[in-house]
Formats: structure tokens, sequence, C-alpha cells
């Protein structure tokens, strides 16, 4: 078979499946394992593709029927400009979330002490040291020790200067931070059924499940974070784009100010960030 036809193939068989990205999904793989970029596809796709490489095309066209997400068959997610590893135990970056390092990164000064609570792949904390030039002290924690193991590599791929902790929130923290970030599960136990099965079946319940209203993680760290946050400093997180104004209600409640909800580029409410008084 030539390049064109093994792409028309495995494209027809990710629609086959009701994948609404086939065409851009089978291009990704065909690109991971046949080894070929769009420039030298075109001068190519008339000409027989090496048996070898349609082979590993074909099992990951495979893995993707089964509604494997692509991230996790290649391995890999770009955020904030960079390349992280991914795999089943973490969360994989989306490009929602980039918008919480953008606001922290407006809030932070050189030499400041920041923390990512649910770290996860470590994306959001090891973006923040690269593109402040690792200029602040970075420091993040989760309870997972395989999602840690994925950060960890993160860092040292990327070579970023980060602490992990592994511990249930603030349960191995030690010090006090000028701003508290996290990106914590929030969806509804209940809901998490009706997700697309490349959520509910193949990416760690563990960082999607925030108990029965979502909230159960907000209240916690909202609460807790008072302990870790030095006077007038910054607690930011990520929400469902319906919980700004409950995660605005428990920072007024602990007695935060300067709460703010800031929407990402879709304009869905995004971001809850507070200060802790001085």
């Amino acid at each position: 078979m030539t390049w064109q036809e093994v792409l028309k193939t495995g494209t027809a068989r990710l629609k086959a499946c009701g994948i609404e990205e086939a065409g851009q999904d089978a291009w990704i793989l065909l690109e991971e394992y046949g080894q070929i970029d769009r420039a030298h596809y075109f001068l190519e796709q008339t000409e027989e593709m090496p048996g070898e490489l349609k082979a590993q095309y074909e099992q990951a066209i495979e893995k993707r029927a089964q509604r494997i997400p692509v991230q996790q068959i290649i391995g890999r997610q770009e955020f904030c400009g960079l390349n992280f590893c991914v795999n089943e135990h973490v969360l994989i970056p989306r490009q929602d979330t980039e918008c919480l390092v953008e606001e922290v990164l407006r809030k932070i000064k050189p030499g400041n002490f920041v923390l990512d609570v649910c770290t996860g792949s470590g994306c959001i904390i090891i973006s923040i040291q690269k593109l402040m030039k690792d200029r602040c002290h970075c420091f993040a924690t989760d309870i997972s020790e395989e999602a840690l193991k994925v950060a960890r590599k993160n860092a040292e791929q990327l070579n970023a200067d980060v602490t992990f902790w592994k511990g249930d929130l603030f349960e191995s923290v030690d010090g006090r931070f000028d701003c508290i970030v996290s990106n914590p599960p929030y969806i509804e136990s209940e809901v998490i059924q009706g997700l697309e099965p490349e959520v509910r079946e193949h990416e760690p319940i563990l960082a999607l499940d925030g108990k029965e209203d979502g909230l159960f993680f907000y209240r916690k760290i909202v609460k807790e974070a008072k302990n870790y946050l030095q006077p007038g400093g910054w607690l930011l997180f990520e929400i469902g784009y319906l919980q700004g104004s409950a995660v605005t209600s428990l920072l007024e409640e602990c007695g935060y100010q300067n709460i703010t909800v800031k929407k990402d580029l879709a304009g869905l409410d995004r971001i809850v960030l507070a200060s802790l008084k001085k």
C-alpha cells in the first residue's frame, strides 16, 4: 500500500469508531510511526510505505480505535511550548490549563517560592520554572507515586529544578510560599461515567473525581493553604466552567481577598485567584 492509501485506511478505521478528529489523529500517528513529516509525505505519498513502518502504524491505529488517547500512544503532549511525557497515570495536559500558568506568571516575582498541589505530570510547575528562567523556587506535591515518577522524569528531561513531595495535598509540605497553584480533581463523581471513553477509561480517576459536588478538593485546599501561604501570597485554581461562583464563595468564607474569576480562550470561567490578607 502507498503512504496515501495507508493514511486513508487509518482515517476510515478511526471514523468508523466514532472518533471526531479521525483525520487529525490518523496523521499524528502516521507522522510518529511512519517517521515522516508533511513535506516528505507529499513527495512520497504515491510510493509504497515500508512494511515495518506500516505494521507499527497499524498497531497504533488499533490502539486509537480502542479509544486510547493519541497522547498516551505517542507518550507525550505539548504544553506551554514544552514537550511533556504522559501515560495512563497522569492527566493529559490541556491547553486551557496554560491560562493558569499565565496567571501565576503575572503574580510571582524572581526569588518567589511556588507550590503546585496535585501536580500530576508536573506540567504546571515545570512550565512556571522554565518560563521564569529558573528564577523562582519551585515545589510540587501529589498523592500518586506513579504520577510523581512521570513528573520527575519531565523535570529531568526539561532540566527544571523542582522539588517533589509525595502526600495528600499538604501532608508532606514544609515551609511557606508566595504562590500556591492547583488544578485539582473537580468533576462530579456522577458525571464521570458520561465523559468520553478516552477520559473515563484511560485517564486516572484519581485526577478527575472531585467527589459528590466536584468541590471536595477546593474546600480542603482553600482551608489548608492559609497555613502555607505568606501574608499577601496568592492562591490560584483551575476550575470547571460552572464552578466560579462556588469556589469564590469558599474563598470569601475563609477570608481571602482580591478574589477574581478569569476566563479561558473560549470565554468560559477557568481560573479563580485570591490573595491571603497581610
